[in-house]
């Protein structure tokens, strides 16, 4: 119980770092890199943090702290750097686990049958807008890009056009009214074949819209004519001005079914629809695409939704568009369950998916690829810490592997489909009651709180010694409590059956 806490406790501090440019604190280090090291534990990488500050001397560490530039108090970096580097840290990472054992460690895994050299890519967004940035990522170590739709309507943007739900510093949901590339689209044509040809190993993607079918099949021609390894059919985008595009089609069957059918007829390369989230049952247009011809399947696009910001008002209005971040990726990983697991699509052995939504570490992207995702796209985390985040994406799924022994990155996709059942299948026989560690809890009483008015008054608090009890004969074992403890105090007995 100690671990857990220490690791809850050196993750909310990492989360109070900045993430600055050219950080100060590593600037006035010279014997290691803390802002690297804290970056690894705010992107889930804590039993690798130490590699990167094991030589720094006490009075560096000093150095470094008073160096921190952030608006509050500085970050704890000497004690953050001395969790990171105790015994019991360093007995949790894998085995074989320093930087260059890693690096070897292949994460190459096949999508649409084309070759990727990791499963991290650029999604369809304003963080792959023009050759620079494409070119900046490739470089960082991203996998390849989805790149930002292309179209041939003239797209005029609104201002501001970004809102976001936040946690402190943090972006929990983000809200836009961003629509397709401003570019004109023989630019944009232009530069997926000077991307494809400055770096043939990285998987170059279009996103294409068209509004008839005459569009549709003239944009995915010439994605194919430039050397674009695919193509992705934008059929999600919730905020296009136009009818009959974006949403509007990914919302009707029939539409997906034959601007799909045209597309494949067109081209020879794979063909991807992307599915929008702002529908019942996603399975239902996915299965159609399928049926039509598609490769693939992306999945998802951001939820229609609103903010009420004045911050975020066009000239005093406001409209409903799309919401993405870390908010959505529960209901990104429920829809893409929905497609894996449908009877149909099991039953289809071609169908592959690249997963989206609310992606920022490499746990995230391993829980899309444990549905059945053989790929994942990034936009909302890469415009809040920018494309560095690749380095924490890798090195994390590389541990992961060599933690468990796995050779072959797709051993792992789908794994966990199985394992989901419909509430009706669910075992209703048994419990699992939480327990407090007295020793880890720090009295707070927000356990019998919740539990009181949001529980079964299973939770006694003695205000004197201030150490909460479980009343066993009031538990239901619905683990409230553990949720809300902010100590990691209450853990878990093993599973018996009702009385």
């Amino acid at each position: 119980m100690e671990s857990k806490t220490r690791k809850m406790n050196i993750r909310e501090e990492a989360r109070r770092c900045l993430l600055c440019v050219d950080a100060p604190c590593s600037q006035t280090c010279p014997t290691g890199d803390p802002a690297r090291a804290i970056r690894a534990i705010r992107f889930d990488n804590e039993t690798l943090a130490g590699q990167w500050v094991a030589a720094c001397s006490d009075a560096d560490l000093l150095a470094a702290e008073e160096a921190c530039i952030h608006y509050d108090r500085p970050i704890r970096i000497s004690e953050l750097v001395r969790t990171v580097c105790r015994d019991d840290a360093a007995a949790d990472a894998p085995v074989g686990s320093s930087l260059e054992e890693l690096a070897k460690t292949s994460l190459a895994i096949d999508f649409c049958g084309i070759p990727c050299e990791n499963p991290f890519f650029l999604a369809s967004s304003a963080v792959c807008t023009n050759y620079d940035m494409v070119a900046r990522a490739f470089d960082m170590g991203w996998g390849g890009v989805f790149y930002k739709t292309i179209c041939k309507k003239e797209i005029r943007e609104v201002s501001p056009r970004f809102d976001a739900v936040k946690n402190g510093t943090e972006i929990e949901g983000f809200r836009n009214m961003e629509q397709l590339s401003e570019n004109p689209y023989l630019t944009d044509f232009d530069i997926l074949r000077r991307l494809k040809q400055n770096y043939p190993t990285k998987v170059v993607i279009a996103s294409i819209m068209g509004q008839y079918e005459e569009e549709w099949i003239e944009l995915a021609k010439l994605a194919e004519e430039v050397g674009c390894d695919a193509v992705e059919l934008n059929f999600s985008c919730p905020q296009m001005r136009l009818a009959g595009m974006g949403s509007d089609v990914g919302q009707d069957l029939e539409l997906v079914v034959f601007y799909t059918t045209y597309v494949k007829r067109a081209v020879s390369i794979p063909v991807i629809p992307k599915m929008t989230p702002n529908i019942t049952h996603i399975a239902e247009p996915a299965i159609g695409a399928y049926f039509a011809g598609a490769d693939a399947i992306s999945a998802i696009n951001t939820i229609k939704s609103i903010t009420m910001s004045p911050l975020a008002e066009v000239n005093q209005k406001k409209t409903v568009s799309g919401y993405s971040g870390k908010a959505v990726k529960p209901i990104a990983l429920r829809h893409i369950l929905e497609m894996s697991s449908h009877q149909i699509m099991k039953r289809l052995h071609t169908v592959q998916f690249s997963g989206i939504g609310g992606i920022e570490t490499w746990r995230d992207a391993l829980d899309f690829m444990l549905l059945g995702c053989r790929n994942v796209q990034v936009c909302t985390a890469v415009m809040q810490y920018g494309y560095r985040i690749i380095d924490d994406l890798l090195l994390g799924m590389q541990a992961y592997l060599r933690q468990r022994g796995i050779s072959k990155l797709e051993d792992i996709v789908g794994e966990e489909v199985p394992n989901f059942v419909l509430p009706s299948e669910l075992d209703r026989d048994t419990v699992v009651y939480p327990k407090i560690d007295l020793s880890s809890c720090m009295g707070c009483g927000r356990c019998q709180l919740s539990c009181q008015d949001g529980g079964h008054q299973a939770i006694a608090f003695d205000t004197a010694t201030r150490q909460p009890r479980i009343v066993g004969s009031k538990c239901v074992g619905c683990h409230l409590c553990r949720l809300v403890c902010p100590t990691g105090a209450i853990g878990v007995t093993r599973r018996v059956r009702k009385k």
